[in-house]
């Protein structure tokens, strides 16, 4: 999307309020995301080393940002996209049982990102989360019962504040509403993914798109995924495929289509062969994470990634993204802004 500036926009909260709400809001969610998924807080690395397959390669065609460590003889260290590799790998370290998880902050850039709008930065922070689930888990429902998990999380954060800031009327649906790619573009047929999610997100309020980076009917995909961790590819018992999804609200801010997370099952073996393949990419299996998860070293999982500078943007009502996140901005994106009262930080 390109820059929204809406009719009439002013803050709903003072530039003090602003700084204190995010606080909060960080610090209630993932308090609730913890309870609701039985997940302990870990550090995280800022960087990986190149060459090992940790680092997530998200649509495969971003480049990492990435450094020389003279103390360590010129070995090349990458920053990290997300964590979904690393998290992954440290369930197995941790040994950490089925039914529980571990969930850290998460820190990127991304370098590569095509076009910076009010969604849209440079900076990534996230709740990067994992747990460990076991074979009998890896199903449509199972994927769904933790969906629903975590936007209850999503619900109760936004009802605390509202509390605390009245001026703020909670508009999330009791309900997240459920929908298969495929289904979309049966709907749709005529609409790019992106046109397909505003149609639903408009009608549903929240929905989960499930089916994430496989093959449509009409040969395309609904958007871009890495093909060793979500599974996209094991056929499911509605004839579909696919064991992951986005949860998408309904910005009124912005009239339009908000992804706040990416998540899903998991690759087993069978998975990750399959997509590897699809994708021609093979080679992979001679990293060291594709090398562990062949080797059984890694457990079975589900995992996400939910946005932190986006959830506050989203609760406390905000225009842009630089509003509640520190990044840089083009000049001219930085006065249109403040022309129309969205003050970028």
């Amino acid at each position: 999307m390109s820059l929204v500036i809406p009719q009439g926009y002013k803050p709903v909260l003072t530039p003090e309020e602003m700084e204190k709400a995010i606080k909060r809001v960080k610090l209630y969610f993932q308090e609730e995301l913890s309870e609701a998924l039985s997940l302990e807080r870990v550090t995280a690395p800022l960087f990986v080393l190149s060459g090992t397959g940790i680092n997530d390669n998200l649509n495969g065609v971003e480049h990492p940002v990435s450094f020389k460590i003279s103390a360590m003889g010129g070995v090349s260290a990458e920053i990290v996209h997300s964590l979904a590799k690393w998290k992954r790998m440290k369930l197995g370290a941790y040994h950490i049982e089925p039914g529980k998880g571990l969930y850290t902050d998460m820190n990127a850039i991304r370098a590569d990102e095509e076009e910076l709008d009010n969604l849209h930065s440079v900076y990534v922070d996230q709740w990067d989360w994992e747990r460990t689930i076991t074979e009998a888990d890896r199903n449509l429902d199972f994927l769904k019962s933790i969906v629903k998990k975590i936007y209850g999380a999503l619900r109760e954060t936004e009802a605390a504040v509202c509390q605390t800031y009245p001026q703020i009327k909670p508009i999330l649906p009791e309900d997240i509403h459920f929908i298969h790619t495929e289904d979309l573009l049966a709907e749709y047929p005529n609409l790019s993914p992106r046109e397909r999610e505003n149609k639903a997100a408009e009608k549903y309020g929240a929905v989960f798109i499930i089916g994430i980076g496989g093959e449509l009917a009409d040969g395309k995909i609904h958007d871009g995924r890495s093909p060793d961790y979500d599974d996209w590819s094991t056929p499911t018992k509605d004839g579909y495929k696919g064991l992951n999804g986005d949860i998408i609200l309904w910005n009124p801010v912005l009239k339009s289509a908000f992804e706040i997370s990416s998540m899903g099952i998991r690759v087993d073996k069978k998975a990750l062969l399959t997509q590897l393949k699809i994708r021609n990419c093979e080679d992979r299996l001679e990293l060291l994470f594709h090398k562990s998860l062949m080797e059984d070293k890694i457990p079975l999982s589900i995992g996400g990634g939910i946005g932190q500078s986006r959830l506050c943007m989203f609760l406390l009502r905000c225009a842009h993204i630089g509003e509640v996140q520190s990044c840089i901005w083009p000049e001219k994106m930085i006065q249109e802004c403040a022309e129309n009262n969205i003050i970028l930080k």
